[in-house]
């Protein structure tokens, strides 16, 4: 019984020498569909409110929560015309939070599906992402 006090004692000094991994920051990217708004948190805190443009007449946004699943710098769309798609943050087969260049079209539904920011927006949350980690991420979409 004394060793596994002893055992349990160490384990609990030794938590301040873990690796910061182990403690990795929570990111939420909060897309609200009907008001074109991404809200990120970091921490439980609010970091940005951005606007955006997810699925036009005829494209829908998948609405669920996912993580990030992969990222990609200079992404280009092998389904429409290989569109640019900066910034790249994949959340669900092909559906991605990245940036676009038709920054007048944001705040109202303008894309294929994927959720578009402003490309300055974009870097900063695909740079966030890379430092929490794809597994730490998290991407809520709602209506």
């Amino acid at each position: 019984m004394k060793k596994l006090f002893f055992a349990g004692l160490l384990a609990l000094a030794l938590i301040p020498f873990a690796s910061a991994s182990a403690f990795a920051a929570k990111l939420v990217a909060k897309v609200d569909i009907s008001t074109q708004t991404m809200v990120v948190s970091q921490n439980g805190r609010v970091k940005y409110k951005w606007p955006v443009s997810t699925g036009r007449k005829g494209y829908s946004t998948p609405t669920g929560t996912y993580s990030a699943k992969w990222l990609s710098r200079h992404h280009r769309s092998r389904k429409y015309n290989n569109a640019p798609m900066p910034y790249a943050v994949f959340y669900h087969g092909g559906y991605a939070v990245h940036a676009t260049y038709e920054t007048k079209r944001l705040g109202r539904p303008a894309s294929h599906g994927c959720v578009r920011l402003a490309p300055e927006h974009a870097a900063k949350f695909f740079a966030l992402v890379q430092q929490t980690g794809n597994s730490n991420t998290r991407i809520v979409i709602s209506h």
